[in-house]
């Protein structure tokens, strides 16, 4: 049986594993449903789903700077246990976020923290260029509509392919780590600050610049 995309993201939710896992146990049992989810099971990594529920209040705030100062991080993930929360794999997962977060720049964690006034808004950006292309109206909707999907992808943390390993994405790494330490982790939330951002950069005339330091103006 052909492992597909639909096959590997129903393995993953109904077991919590990341995409990668899903797909190789999927390959290793010839597209098996009920022999993907075993394989899984016996590597340890069926167990995230079960513990996504429970409380993590422990964790840690985490801060990154880049680029000698020019971009900021601060990032909190949560875990069940203080103990986890100097676990070396924990520690290695919040150095991997804020370093994703200093390099790709998400707006939001989840999908669905992105409200319906902010999709509206980049809709009818979307819809406009396309309109252009002079495809029919059904076409473009489409058109739209997986561009929306793809924009979400490329805004939100937990979906965005990891800089390290672009076939795994932060959520992968995220249900990897919790299969393996055994605990609950979220990343709850962050704040990225680049240097300058939102503020109207002063552009200098070189020559005037120049001229004016050469006192001839």
């Amino acid at each position: 049986m052909e492992v597909t995309a639909t096959l590997i993201k129903d393995l993953r939710e109904r077991t919590g594993a990341g995409m990668a896992d899903c797909k190789k146990a999927l390959v290793e049992v010839a597209g098996d449903m009920d022999k993907a989810i075993d394989y899984l099971r016996t590597k340890g990594l069926a167990k995230a789903a079960k513990k996504a529920g429970r409380e993590a209040t422990e964790g840690a705030v985490v801060s990154y700077i880049h680029g000698g100062g020019r971009i900021g991080v601060l990032v909190e993930i949560n875990c069940e246990t203080d103990f986890v929360a100097r676990n070396e794999d924990f520690q290695a997962f919040t150095r991997d976020v804020s370093l994703q977060i200093a390099a790709m720049a998400p707006m939001f964690v989840h999908s669905d923290e992105v409200g319906e006034e902010v999709i509206a808004k980049e809709r009818a950006v979307l819809l406009a260029k396309a309109l252009e292309s002079g495809k029919t109206e059904t076409v473009v909707q489409k058109m739209v509509d997986g561009q929306i999907s793809k924009w979400k992808k490329e805004i939100c943390l937990m979906d965005q392919p990891f800089v390290k390993d672009p076939d795994k994405t932060i959520n992968d790494l995220q249900q990897t780590l919790i299969a393996k330490i055994g605990e609950n982790i979220k990343v709850r939330r962050f704040t990225r600050f680049e240097l300058g951002e939102g503020l109207d950069k002063k552009k200098n005339d070189f020559a005037a610049e120049v001229a004016q330091q050469a006192g001839l103006a």
